[in-house]
């Protein structure tokens, strides 16, 4: 599966050598999608409003353990099809962030680790 590759460090669109739109191939898309998938707020993606975390709702602001921030975080990463199981390991980091990894193994048995 290709995704449209996102440069890492600005999360934004980049171009391949020849000016086009550059892709992602497997398994980097997979875990660029994974990323995405933790990212999306929930109600922010226009055309499917139930999909993403609850950031605004019940997560940002709010007292909320890390087991239920951990398990939405694998949940979010199961929506991304080919991708089988999801292992979230949260964190807190310096100055109240957040630090860890999401490891999740696709449909072709290989596992990726990606940094949240």
């Amino acid at each position: 599966m290709n995704t449209i590759f996102l440069n890492p460090e600005t999360w934004d669109l980049a171009l391949d050598n020849d000016g086009n739109i550059a892709l992602a191939k497997d398994p980097y898309a997979k875990a660029q999608d994974v990323a995405s998938a933790v990212r999306l707020f929930k109600g922010e993606l226009y055309y499917d409003t139930g999909k993403g975390i609850p950031y605004f709702d019940e997560t940002l602001g709010k007292k909320q353990s890390f087991a239920l921030y951990q398990f939405r975080l694998e949940k979010a990463a199961l929506t991304v099809p080919g991708v089988i199981t999801a292992k979230a390991n949260v964190n807190g980091g310096e100055n109240r962030n957040l630090v860890g990894s999401i490891t999740f193994t696709d449909k072709d048995n290989k596992t990726v680790q990606v940094q949240v």
